[in-house]
């Protein structure tokens, strides 16, 4: 499953980030493979925010659909 499809207070596990590009963006932000994080909101049509630690990070939808997690 991808990022997209989390629900508001699931804790989520982020397994792959399958753009090179965005892996090295993310891992600035505390979003890397393995990293525990909780959807803290959806926006609808808009964002989805993810809390990681003491943050909340807003992950565009198509961007999140490159997060590959579990939850």
């Amino acid at each position: 499953m991808t990022l997209d499809k989390a629900r508001v207070g699931q804790k989520i596990i982020i397994k792959n980030i399958l753009d090179d590009n965005i892996r090295v963006q993310a891992i600035r932000l505390g979003l890397y493979e393995g990293a525990n994080v909780k959807c803290s909101a959806k926006i609808p049509f808009g964002p989805i925010i993810i809390g990681n630690r003491l943050q909340e990070i807003a992950v565009g939808r198509e961007l999140a659909k490159k997060f590959k997690s579990m939850f």
